[in-house]
């Protein structure tokens, strides 16, 4: 009877180690594939070879390192790539060229309509000057008080020159008449016109010497004015080349200035013979 429970003991035994070994078996299967499929991530042609000893049971401290390498050596390898990916895009910032904009016609487009400005402003002071010869345009600054609107008068009445002492202004409001008679005398012109049924004649005097002299003063200060005006042009257009130095070719900077420089005799110029006619005019 005992026998008999050893036996039946000894074959459980038997059983549960068949189980077990299976089971093991299976196991270390299973965590080979795994293995396998993580191989090519790890690099190393050996690992098959190294994963078949460790099915056997036999387990290396290189197999360990494969299967789990080290965190600073993953640290490692992240920072060299994210140094190489840098790189490379620094690389290529840097290979790409950047066309800058001509700023050129820009900057001399804008200092021509500022001088241009200037002498149009010193026109119409010089046309506001009274010399000893009938011009059209020397009343257009007189403004004219209308009672419920005040306006130039070239915009209610047509100047003309009857000649070269004489002006007629007609008003395209005939009702205008008596105001714009009143505007024209108020104005420090020193002329009386006449009403000549729906128009005003205005016969101008010679004027005195010291009249001339004055007058001649006033032209000089306009001249002066107007330089003032093409100057500060020249200047702003010089500050803006002056930012461009660190971005352009030296080359490009000064053919620039001297055009600048070229704009500013020429205009310069344009005023000082303005000045000089409007002298001539008033003291023949």
């Amino acid at each position: 009877m005992e026998t008999q429970i050893l036996r039946q003991k000894a074959s459980i035994s038997f059983n549960e180690s068949i189980a077990m070994a299976i089971f093991l078996r299976c196991a270390f299967l299973y965590r080979n594939v795994l293995l396998l499929r993580t191989s090519t991530l790890c690099g190393h042609r050996d690992l098959s070879h190294r994963l078949i000893s460790s099915s056997n049971g036999v387990f290396s401290p290189d197999t360990h390192k494969i299967l789990f390498p080290p965190a600073v050596d993953f640290l490692r390898d992240s920072r060299r790539g994210f140094a190489k990916g840098r790189k490379s895009k620094d690389d290529s910032a840097s290979s790409t060229v950047v066309e800058l904009p001509d700023m050129g016609p820009t900057i001399k487009s804008n200092a021509t309509a500022q001088m241009n400005s200037a002498i149009t402003a010193l026109s119409g002071e010089l046309s506001k000057l009274r010399s000893g010869r009938a011009s059209s345009g020397m009343l257009d600054h007189i403004i004219v008080d209308l009672g419920d609107v005040k306006l130039p008068l070239n915009q209610i009445a047509v100047v003309s020159v009857i000649d070269s002492k004489t002006l007629s202004v007609n008003p395209f409001d005939p009702t205008a008449l008596k105001n714009l008679e009143k505007a024209i005398v108020s104005s420090p012109l020193g002329l009386n016109p006449n009403v000549d049924s729906d128009r005003l004649i205005a016969v101008i005097p010679p004027l005195t010497e010291e009249l001339t002299e004055a007058v001649c003063k006033v032209v000089t200060k306009s001249c002066e004015d107007a330089r003032q005006s093409i100057r500060r042009a020249r200047q702003r257009a010089m500050d803006a080349i002056k930012k461009m130095k660190s971005s352009y070719p030296k080359d490009d900077i000064k053919r620039l200035e001297k055009e600048v420089e070229e704009l500013t005799k020429k205009f310069i110029k344009t005023a000082e013979d303005q000045c000089k006619a409007k002298e001539k005019e008033i003291k023949s």
